[in-house]
């Protein structure tokens, strides 16, 4: 299992790059452009998730994502991916992961049971686009 998370820090250290600037146009604002959708319109979550933020993802990428945060200034705070840990294994590849809410400042990955929209465990890569103290932002 360590190798797993070690595997799974070094994937989301090279997405990094691929955004060297702001949000794409599509997620610049809230609410962001089409195919994204609010997850509270799509499962039953609260509009507001305590410590991610108002989430949108384009459902065509689910369980995945990227899920898009926004704190309560409509600002992009973080990208998220989901992913099942049923679907990891030695042959699983993460290649050229999407970074649509731009510059990547620091990343979160940390387990989860199941919730609404991806019931079954999984883990969160979180690839927040603000800096660590502006979590807070997201707190409430």
């Amino acid at each position: 299992m360590t190798r797993f998370f070690a595997a799974l820090a070094a994937l989301s250290l090279t997405a990094t790059p691929v955004l060297a600037h702001g949000p794409v146009d599509a997620v610049a604002s809230n609410p962001p452009d089409a195919p994204y959708q609010k997850v509270s319109d799509l499962v039953p979550l609260p509009s507001f998730l305590p410590g991610m933020g108002e989430l949108f993802v384009d459902p065509a990428t689910l369980p995945a994502g990227p899920f898009v945060a926004y704190d309560h200034d409509d600002r992009v705070v973080s990208t998220t991916y989901m992913i099942p840990i049923s679907q990891m294994n030695a042959d699983t590849n993460f290649d050229n992961l999407a970074v649509p809410g731009g510059t990547v400042d620091h990343t979160d990955i940390y387990y989860n049971a199941g919730h609404p929209g991806v019931a079954e465990p999984h883990i969160h890569i979180v690839l927040w686009h603000v800096p660590v103290a502006d979590e807070a932002s997201v707190a409430e």
